[in-house]
């Protein structure tokens, strides 16, 4: 009898045991199959080439396999929905953009998810900065000499953007509003079929990023005035921040991880610890250098979660005041 109650009371001590420690032991076990990682936009593009280059290190690091899943469309909302939607159980990431978390929930008002609720903030993991681009016949050769230039001629100069509602566009649309200039928007289908016109001098100004700007600044075809970052980039330290002329300015396309919301904690951690070691990586820091991306400096999910929310806030700002949409 004794012994009955002692074999009866045991098993009831292991099932509790292994009631209580599901959450743990997938947090110890983890991971040990491979982690997708939806990249909410096209193979190929920047996001795409950044996902691959930090998920192969962060996979060596977290001793998996990252697979990138490009799920484009909708601005970035059907892969970032994909994700939302999925477990919670560290095996579905998403490499998140300015455009699909500060701009997107600003520029669309019907998303299928909520960017703060739907989502676990894991880690940021990178920042590009845009550069200021005129024609090499442009009268003006620092930004303060453009900012003079366009005040003396309202109405009659124009900016091209890669289309309504993009990073582009806001960019541009930030630096009128600090500049105090009137400039009229002419968008295009991506900022490559735009930069012909700048360079004939059809169009007077564009916001793109370091890696397709700079060749054509190098190669004597464009100028180029500043950069969108607050401090002076390593990608072209040559080039002055535009914030020195207009203090304040900045616009960076961030990158960062999140995962589904109810996340837990110790997976979190675990990828946040992968992530910023690959990012010290001097091979990592190498090769997103050559895609145009700073790798962001080591920091919790908490400082990542506060910094999208203040940049959110400052483009939903431009976004109202400015009356810009995605039509």
């Amino acid at each position: 009898m004794q012994r009955h109650q002692f074999l009866h009371g045991l098993a009831a001590a292991f099932a509790a045991l292994c009631l209580a420690a599901p959450a743990t032991g997938l947090a110890q076990g983890y991971p040990n199959k491979p982690i997708r990682l939806v990249v909410p936009f096209p193979a190929a593009g920047a996001t795409d080439l950044f996902a691959r280059t930090l998920g192969q290190k962060m996979g060596e690091k977290l001793g998996t396999t990252l697979v990138v899943d490009n799920k484009p469309g909708a601005g970035g909302a059907i892969g970032s929905d994909i994700a939302a939607k999925a477990a919670p159980d560290g095996y579905t990431l998403l490499l998140a953009t300015t455009s699909t978390h500060s701009i997107g929930p600003a520029i669309t008002s019907r998303l299928p998810y909520d960017t703060v609720r739907d989502f676990t903030p894991i880690a940021h993991v990178g920042d590009a900065p845009s550069i200021m681009l005129v024609p090499v016949n442009s009268p003006a050769k620092t930004v303060r000499e453009w900012i003079d230039y366009a005040k003396k001629n309202p109405g009659k100069l124009n900016y091209a953007s890669s289309g309504n509602g993009t990073i582009v566009q806001l960019t541009a649309e930030l630096f009128k509003a600090q500049a105090g200039v009137f400039v009229t928007h002419i968008p295009y289908r991506g900022t490559a079929l735009a930069i012909p016109d700048l360079i004939s001098g059809k169009v007077d100004v564009l916001f793109d990023s370091l890696p397709t700007g700079m060749p054509h600044v190098r190669d004597g075809r464009l100028r180029a005035l500043g950069v969108t970052s607050l401090k002076r980039s390593p990608l072209a330290p040559e080039l002055p921040p535009i914030a020195d002329t207009l203090p304040g300015y900045e616009s960076n396309t961030w990158f960062g991880f999140y995962g589904p919301k109810g996340l837990p904690a110790d997976l979190v951690a675990r990828v946040n610890k992968a992530a910023n070691e690959a990012l010290a990586d001097p091979e990592v820091k190498d090769k997103l250098s050559r895609l145009g991306i700073e790798p962001a400096t080591a920091g919790t999910p908490e400082q990542f979660a506060k910094m999208v929310a203040a940049d959110a806030a400052k483009w939903k700002k431009i976004v109202v005041e400015r009356k810009i949409t995605n039509d």
